[in-house]
C-alpha cells in the first residue's frame, strides 16, 4: 500500500487507510504500507519520528515501512508539490524493504505519488490499483491553486496515463464513476469502494461532561466540525452563520487544523465572533467522544463542481454516532443526507441558509433525534467497515489473479 498518508496523522485518508489495512490483516491478507513520517497538517515531523531517513514498525499486525520526506505545513502550493515529490521519489527506496506483492494499492491524491506506482509495478511485476479519492488535478484547477497552463497540460496527461497503466482503479463514491466514465475509463476499470465507518468505535454514547468542560464547551448545543481547515472546505461560511445565529444556546466548535485556520481564528478575534470555539486536532481515541458531545455536526464543502461527486467521511461517524448532520454541500452527499433522512441539507456557501437550519434543528430536540437514529440504521446497513474490507478483498483477489497468495 503505498499512501502520502497514513497514522498517527490524523484525518480521513489515514483513518480509511489503516482501518482497511488492519481488517485486510485479520482477514488473512499480508498489507505492508509504505508511506512517509507523519507531518500533516502542520508541517512539523511527529515526535518520536523525527531525524530518521528510513523506519520500521508494527501497527496491528500491518507492517510500516517509512521513509524521508520534505515536511511542510498544508499551505502553499510550490512547497505542497516539493512535499508531495519528495516522498513519491523517497519511497521507492523502501521497495527492496517492502518485498515481492501480488498487488499493489495506491492512495490518490496526490498525484505525484503516480510515479512510486509506476516503479513498484515494473520492479515487483505486480498490478496496481489506483485509488481515486478526490479528481486530480481537476480539484486544483477549479480550486485555483494550479492555473499554470504547461503544469496543468503535464498533470492531466500523467493522470490519463496512470488511469491506462492501473489494472483496476477503485473510487469512492458513484459520482467519481460518473466523472471518470465521461472522461474515457473503461466501465470495467473502475470499482466502487465507498468510505466506511466502524460502528462499534463510533456509536451514541452517553456525553463526556469531563471533557466538554476541558474543552470549554459544557452547557451548549455543540454544532461541530471535525476535520480539514483548508481551502476546500469553505469554512469562512460557518464563521458568517455564526454572526447571524441569535439563539445564545448554540456554540458553532470547529476542530482541526489545516491552511486555512490561522485565518479564520483571525477573523473570528477581529469581528468578535463569541458563538465560535476553535479546537485542535484530536487524538482518534477521542473523536468518538467528541462527537457524543454534539447536538449535530455541520459539514461544509465550497461550492464547486468537483464536490458534486464528493461525499465527505466525516458524515459516516456522525451518522454511526447517531448525530443529526447540517450539511452546506450539493450533489452526491446531499442525495445521500435525503435517502437516509439523516440531517438537514442546505445550499454551499450560503450562511443565511446555514444559520437557519442550525437555528431549526436547534429549537426541535425530538426531531434531532428523529435524524440522528436514522443516520445509524443506514450506516450500519451501506457502510459498515468490516462489509468494505471483505469486497476489497475480493478485489485485491481479482486484480492478482491465479497467483494471489492473498
Amino acid at each position: 500500500m503505498l499512501t502520502h498518508y497514513f497514522p498517527p496523522e490524523v484525518g480521513a485518508p489515514q483513518a480509511r487507510l489503516f482501518e482497511l489495512a488492519r481488517r485486510l490483516v485479520a482477514l488473512g491478507v499480508s498489507v505492508t504500507v509504505v508511506t512517509g513520517f507523519p507531518n500533516y497538517p502542520t508541517g512539523v515531523v511527529a515526535e518520536g519520528y523525527r531525524g530518521r531517513l528510513g523506519m520500521r514498525e508494527q501497527m496491528e499486525g500491518v507492517r510500516v515501512l517509512r521513509t524521508w520526506v520534505f515536511a511542510t505545513p498544508n499551505r502553499g502550493f510550490a512547497k505542497r508539490l516539493l512535499n508531495h515529490f519528495s516522498f513519491a521519489m523517497s519511497s521507492v527506496f523502501a521497495m527492496r524493504r517492502s518485498g515481492p506483492a501480488d498487488v499493489i494499492f495506491v492512495e490518490s491524491p496526490p498525484l505525484a505519488i503516480g510515479l512510486a506506482a509506476l516503479a513498484y509495478s515494473w520492479i515487483k511485476r505486480a498490478p496496481f490499483i489506483f485509488n481515486v479519492s478526490d479528481i486530480w488535478p481537476q480539484s486544483a484547477i477549479e480550486m485555483g491553486a494550479l492555473r499554470n497552463r504547461a503544469a496543468i497540460w503535464v498533470a492531466e496527461r500523467f493522470e490519463q496515463l496512470l488511469y491506462r497503466r492501473a489494472r483496476a482503479i477503485s473510487v469512492v463514491t458513484p459520482g467519481i464513476v460518473e466523472k471518470l466514465t465521461a472522461r474515457g475509463v473503461p466501465r470495467d476499470k473502475l470499482h466502487l469502494l465507498t468510505n466506511g465507518v466502524d460502528t462499534d468505535l463510533f456509536s451514541p454514547g452517553a456525553a463526556d461532561d469531563d471533557l466538554a468542560r476541558h474543552l470549554g464547551i459544557a452547557d451548549r448545543k455543540v454544532f461541530l466540525y471535525a476535520g480539514t481547515h483548508g481551502l476546500a472546505q469553505g469554512l469562512d461560511v460557518v464563521l458568517e452563520a455564526a454572526k447571524v445565529t441569535r439563539d445564545p444556546a448554540v456554540l458553532y466548535v470547529l476542530a482541526g487544523e489545516g491552511a486555512d485556520k490561522d485565518a479564520l481564528q483571525a477573523t473570528a478575534r477581529a469581528e468578535s465572533i463569541s458563538n465560535v470555539v476553535f479546537l485542535p486536532n484530536q487524538p482518534r481515541d477521542v473523536m468518538p467522544r467528541l462527537l457524543n458531545l454534539a447536538y449535530a455536526t455541520v459539514i461544509t464543502l465550497r461550492r464547486l463542481d468537483v464536490f458534486r461527486a464528493a461525499v465527505p467521511s466525516k458524515m459516516f461517524e456522525a451518522m454511526a454516532s447517531e448525530v443529526p448532520i447540517v450539511l452546506a454541500v450539493w450533489g452526491e452527499a446531499a442525495r445521500m443526507v435525503d435517502d437516509a433522512g439523516c440531517g438537514v441539507v442546505v445550499p454551499p456557501e450560503d450562511p443565511p441558509a446555514l444559520a437557519e437550519a442550525v437555528e431549526a434543528l436547534a429549537s426541535d430536540p425530538a426531531r434531532a433525534t428523529e435524524l440522528g437514529r436514522a443516520g445509524r440504521r443506514y450506516a450500519i446497513e451501506n457502510f459498515d467497515r468490516k462489509k468494505v474490507a471483505r469486497q476489497f478483498a475480493e478485489l485485491l483477489q481479482q486484480v492478482a489473479g491465479p497467483k494471489g497468495g492473498g
